[in-house]
């Protein structure tokens, strides 16, 4: 097929492009061959001029026709190129969220960093027992595939799980796993599946860390062997490890981790069974945070050490007794990490800083001697032909010396592990065939390789010569199947390369030769690497460097750092070291580090350094080998396993650095399909037929437009297949007849579908001319018969529109009559409205005027009678305080005859008893004139809330009554003067309420002060009670001192005089409570005036005559006072009234029994002196003295009975009422 066929306009092509590497476009114009332009327009629109020719591009790929997009396998895409498989696998990766896609006998895999539910065991249910294409691809398909390859073939097959890091080969290498241990279950109870999968969780502890590129990056690589027995049930496992990181163990880069059992015990490190490690928080162990970032964002390191010790109990052969010495060695490693190595002043020595705690812990939990590692840390021995010498490292060489203790001891305990695991997983039953897995690093390349770069791209350089001949060799026996005549493919054979590096004098024999030298350096190694390969094609040096080299590789150029190389690959451990260690107490400790083979060594080893820097002399030295050698080895017995069986690839690919979901970076992309084969894989199946192999029925079936008529008719429909190759392509060799079906070269499947799309699309173009041809003429018709149509209602619509404009001319009319006569009436009645609302506010402010006029004339009378009033009641006041004056007198006159009576009475111990038992009634009697007076309080303040409620009501009443007024006489002067009276009433409703709160304070003021004046009484009556005291004590030393006559006398004038002062203090008492009532009196008086509030003038009279009470009156007052108390404080202030009275009347109780305890005094002193007889009555000194103290303490209070003229009229009063009978005390409530 010629270039001008192809490249015609509207055909698509990829062109390169710097960022998504290959961009889509369309040809605009046809191209001729020799043109040096190719006219393209890219999906956005944008104009392209391609430049094509010898020195610039080739012509660009073509693109694939739509139905071939999206399709299952790579290989049956027509045109097979870089560009063609990276579009297929990014459509079905973003668009359809496919991430498995077979290439072949390839399965690639797309990481898309998400959990998805496609691996449950319905889905494993789905997929047993089904054919490799009936399914989507899946990597349950591939293991599916290979469990059934090894039941029908008898045979042994391999997984290969391969790509970078962060790709997903752990994960898919742990499905396939899962697959296997669910179908091919163990018939017995012997649960061997669940010890498989148990493995997986050890290993990821032991194994993984987190770098830059994966959370959970394997660090190793392993292939397992999952054994099947005759009946094809699992019946165990082997595992096989390859270049475990060591290095990881004590260096992590910025942002990594160390490995996930570290940081899995510092989580749990709070635990009653690791308080013996001493660990610590990850953050303070140096191998654990050299990375900075000790955690992973989701992952709780706490419940992965569960999982993880869950594992360990699973598997027989790892015991709790071995666990605990597997974290003590772990722990133990971490210490080591903290041991601080201090330099001498010199240099070139060192020493680990004195008792260091860590280091102390590091021997205690392997069980050696503290000294002898302290000394071996900073100490190596040499060894020569005729002696052994000790000699001192220097700082640097010591802490690398305890890093590769760390690095060894770590390895050991790893492979002791894995070790134990394939004891778990063995089985005595004979195994009849096995499935191997292997997870392998992917090909690596970065800013600086280094030894384990190299290890890695050797590993896939030998995978990728294995796959080669793999897809060759199925290439051959599929030709050879169909019968199709074949020459031998030209691929890419990486046997140079693999030369190169493993061949006699290669690289590692060359890195091995310079390890034996004594003083071999990383730069001798290079320059032999020069001279030794310089003419290789696949070995460069840079230009630049003399210390690294460039390997041409299948995949890429690597370039490889030398620095490191010698010192990885003799992985470097000093004997003395390894000695203390096999001599620890801790037998698992001990085991660690015997050699297999050899016994014990003896104490007079006179070489101890672990290096292949050896004397010749020393034995057993299998134990060196190098790393390299050791690697190279495993190697070549994982190929000739492999060969052995039946290989099935798997390829991871990481779609984006950021690890973002479904997020697809066709850059990234393309380099892993370029490293891991994938794109070579399509290379070498566009070599042969790679394009869809069509049975003949389905080519049959899909280009019979492309046949003649008379073609369709014949019967052999191979023939005719046939004929219409030959005729359509001119080429012989662009296709072959097999058997069953038809082989066709890279993108012949493409111009046939292009010459079927061309036949459809002139088949297309001749309907479309017919049926628009049809379409034209219904539409004219239709559209004749529209006018038509048009025409005749619209002259239909224009009659029926002129009549209808005469109706709506006459109802106009009708109209216009009605609407200017309801103008006129409206205008009519509102003028009639306006003249009687008129009359209405003139005739009622004439009467308001009248109205006002007799309102003033009455409150004028109301002024004037009040006025008078006043003046009366102040003549009559002026009068009555003159009287009062006369009456004191008269009454003090008749109170000093009576006052000799009185203290006779007074001395009288059964008239105490009566008068006490007269102020008990009196307060039973209070009492109950206080619960009348509550209940009658009850009544009032219901019938208070019953005025307001039915005054708020009047008022809500008059305010509706306004608006309504309002509404219907907008300018009458009757709603002004309603609102007048509204405010007005308002207006007496606030005075009324200030008076209430201002009088409210008067009686706040009040009771302050009665309270203070009982203050006052209760501190006097202290006072007495000392008086009294120190009277006692003076009469007791009086009675020892003088006669019993005089004590007797001075004893009896001085109780007169207390029994005196005691019944002015009870007189004082009963004035201040009446005064009390007197002011509640006048407070509930002026209260319930309704109006304005004014004193009547007919209660001056009696308000004079109630300052001069008897007992009786004051007994039938107290009723009356506790109601207007209670009414004019409300219930709260008179439940604090009943409150105060009760204190007071506790206070009233407390004298009363000192009294008796004072009169049981007296009467027994009266008792004393009778039996003693008269004697002489001289006052001593000292009772004169007490005399003279006592009526100095009664004379303040005779002040305080003449401070003021309202107080002194009271006392007075309470003096001259009732000379003889003894005035009853009232206790109230001072509020």
């Amino acid at each position: 097929m010629s270039v001008n066929e192809l490249f015609t306009k509207l055909t698509r092509v990829w062109v390169p492009d710097p960022d998504d590497v290959w961009k889509a476009a369309e040809i605009t114009r046809d191209y001729k061959e020799g043109e040096a332009v190719l006219h393209l327009q890219l999906e956005d629109g944008t104009p392209l001029e391609y430049q094509v020719g010898p020195k610039a591009n080739a012509l660009p790929f073509l693109r694939n026709p739509d139905i071939l997009v999206g399709e299952n396998d790579l290989t049956a895409l027509s045109y097979l190129h870089e560009p063609a498989v990276l579009h297929n696998l990014r459509v079905r990766f973003l668009e359809s969220n496919n991430i498995y896609t077979y290439c072949g006998i390839v399965l690639v895999a797309i990481n898309p960093y998400e959990q998805l539910q496609i691996y449950g065991e319905e889905v494993i249910t789905a997929y047993s027992g089904q054919n490799m294409g009936d399914m989507d691809p899946h990597i349950f398909a591939v293991a599916e595939e290979a469990y059934k390859q090894m039941a029908r073939d008898e045979k042994n097959q391999s997984i290969i799980v391969s790509g970078e890091s962060g790709a997903g080969k752990t994960v898919s290498a742990k499905y396939a796993m899962r697959y296997f241990a669910t179908v091919g279950g163990s018939s017995s109870d012997a649960n061997v599946e669940e010890k498989v999968l148990a493995s997986n969780p050890i290993m990821e502890a032991i194994g993984n860390a987190k770098t830059t590129r994966n959370d959970n990056s394997s660090r190793f690589g392993k292939y397992i062997q999952i054994g099947f027995s005759r009946h094809y049930h699992i019946i165990g496992a082997n595992m096989r490890t390859y270049l475990l990181e060591k290095s990881r163990v004590v260096f992590q880069a910025e942002d990594e981790r160390n490995y996930h059992i570290f940081y899995q015990l510092c989580a749990s490190a709070s635990l009653p069974e690791f308080k013996d490690l001493s660990l610590m928080s990850a953050e303070d162990f140096t191998y654990t945070s050299l990375g900075e970032n000790i955690f992973i964002e989701g992952v709780n390191d706490a419940n992965d050490f569960k999982k993880t010790r869950e594992a360990f109990t699973l598997l027989a052969g790892i015991k709790e007794s071995s666990q605990s010495s597997i974290f003590k060695i772990m722990a133990s490693i971490l210490h080591l990490g903290n041991v601080e190595i201090v330099s001498e002043r010199d240099g070139e020595s060192c020493h680990v800083t004195r008792n260091d705690v860590h280091l102390q812990h590091f021997c205690r939990l392997l069980g050696v001697e503290l000294k002898q590692m302290d000394h071996w840390l900073c100490h190596r021995k040499l060894a020569t032909a005729s002696e052994t010498f000790v000699k001192t490292m220097s700082c640097q060489q010591a802490v690398n010396a305890r890093d590769a203790l760390a690095k060894h001891i770590y390895a050991r305990l790893f492979d002791w592990i894995v070790e134990h695991i394939n004891k778990a997983l063995h089985t005595s039953t004979k195994q009849h065939s096995f499935i191997g897995v292997l997870d392998i690093y992917g090909f690596e390349t970065f800013e600086v390789n280094s030894f384990e770069q190299f290890c890695i791209n050797y590993a896939n350089e030998k995978l990728q010569q294995q796959f080669n001949s793999h897809v060759f060799k199925l290439e051959q026996d599929e030709y050879m199947k169909e019968d199709i005549p074949w020459t031998l493919i030209d691929f890419y054979d990486n046997q140079p390369c693999i030369d190169l590096i493993e061949a006699r004098l290669g690289i590692l024999d060359l890195l091995d030769e310079e390890c034996k030298v004594p003083k071999g350096t990383d730069q001798n190694w290079a320059q032999k690497l020069y001279k030794q390969h310089s003419s290789s094609g696949h070995f460069q040096k840079p230009r630049m460097s003399n210390t690294s080299f460039i390997i041409i590789h299948f995949a890429d150029k690597v370039e490889y750092q030398c620095e490191g190389f010698l010192e990885k690959n003799r992985d470097t451990v000093y004997e003395e070291q390894i000695n203390i260690l096999k001599a620890s107490e801790f037998q698992l400790v001990a085991d660690l580090f015997q050699d297999k083979s050899d016994a014990p060594p003896s104490k007079s080893s006179k070489v101890n350094v672990r290096s292949l820097k050896t004397v010749p002399k020393v034995p057993n030295k299998e134990h060196r080998k190098t790393v390299g050698h050791q690697f190279r080895s495993s190697l070549h017995l994982l190929m000739d396993t492999l060969n052995a069986t039946t290989p099935h690839y798997v390829r991871c690919i990481k779609p984006n650095d950021l690890k973002e979901a479904f997020s697809y970076q066709s850059r990234r992309a393309v380099q892993q399909l370029r490293a891991c084969g994938v794109l070579e894989t399509i290379r070498i199946s566009a070599a042969g037929y790679p394009s869809s192999r069509w049975t003949y029925p389905d080519f049959f079936s899909r280009y019979r437009v492309l046949m003649k008529k008379s073609d369709l008719t014949s019967a052999d429909k191979k023939q005719v297949c046939k004929n219409l190759l030959e005729t359509l392509i001119k080429e012989p060799d662009m296709f072959q007849f097999g058997k069953t079906k038809i082989f066709f070269r890279a993108g012949q499947v493409a111009y046939l579908e292009k010459l079927r799309t061309d036949k459809f699309r002139s088949a297309c173009i001749k309907i479309q001319k017919t049926v628009r041809g049809w379409l034209q003429r219904i539409r004219y018709r239709r559209v004749r018969r529209a006018a038509i149509g048009l025409q005749r209602y619209g002259r239909g619509y224009l009659a029926r529109r002129y009549a209808e404009f005469l109706r709506q001319n006459r109802a106009a009319l009708i109209c216009q009559k009605q609407y200017r006569m309801v103008q006129e009436r409206r205008k009519f009645l509102r003028i009639r409205r306006a003249t009687v609302t008129i009359q209405a506010y003139a005739r009622g402010m004439f009467t308001r005027r009248i109205f006002w006029e007799f309102m003033l004339h009455h409150k004028a009378m109301l002024i004037q009678k009040h006025v008078r009033g006043w003046l009366q009641r102040k003549k009559f006041r002026r009068a009555r305080d003159a009287a009062i004056i006369i009456q004191c007198a008269f009454r003090r006159m008749q109170a000093k005859r009576q006052l000799k009576q009185l203290k006779i009475e007074a001395r009288s111990a059964q008239h105490l008893k009566k008068l006490n038992t007269g102020m008990e009634n009196k307060i039973v009697q209070l009492q109950r004139k206080m619960d009348e007076q509550s209940k009658e309080l009850k009544t009032q303040n219901e019938q208070l809330v019953t005025a307001n409620a039915s005054l708020g009501s009047e008022v809500t009443k008059l305010q509706k009554q306004l608006e309504q007024i309002r509404s219907q006489q907008p300018d009458g002067g009757q709603v002004e003067s309603l609102q007048e009276e509204v405010e007005r009433l308002r207006e007496e409703l606030q005075e009324a309420q200030a008076q209430r709160k201002r009088m409210e304070e008067e009686h706040g003021s009040e009771k302050h002060s009665l309270n203070q004046r009982v203050e006052e009484l209760e501190a006097e009556n202290a006072l007495l009670k000392a008086e009294k005291d120190e009277l006692n004590r003076r009469i007791q030393q009086q009675a020892k001192n003088s006669a019993a006559e005089e004590s007797s006398a001075s004893l009896e004038t001085e109780l007169n005089q207390e029994r005196e002062r005691y019944q002015n203090l009870l007189k004082e008492f009963s004035r201040l409570e009446l005064r009390y009532d007197n002011l509640k009196e006048e407070m509930a008086l002026s209260k319930f005036q309704p109006g304005h509030h004014r004193n009547p003038s007919n209660q001056s009279s009696l308000e004079s005559d109630s300052n001069y009470p008897s007992v009786s009156m004051s007994e039938v007052g107290d009723t009356e006072d506790s109601i207007q108390l209670v009414d004019e404080m409300g219930v709260e202030k008179a439940a604090m009234d009943i409150s105060l009275f009760m204190k007071l009347q506790k206070r009233v109780r407390e004298l009363e029994t000192e009294r008796k305890r004072l009169q049981v005094n007296l009467d027994k002193m009266e008792e004393l002196a009778k039996r003693k007889g008269p004697e002489p009555k001289t006052p001593t000194p000292d009772v004169a003295t007490g005399d003279l103290a006592y009526n100095n303490l009664k004379v303040p209070e005779s002040n305080r009975s003449r401070s003021g003229p309202q107080r002194s009229t009271s006392f007075q009063t309470i003096l001259l009422d009732k000379p003889v009978k003894p005035v009853t005390v009232q206790n109230r409530s001072s509020g």
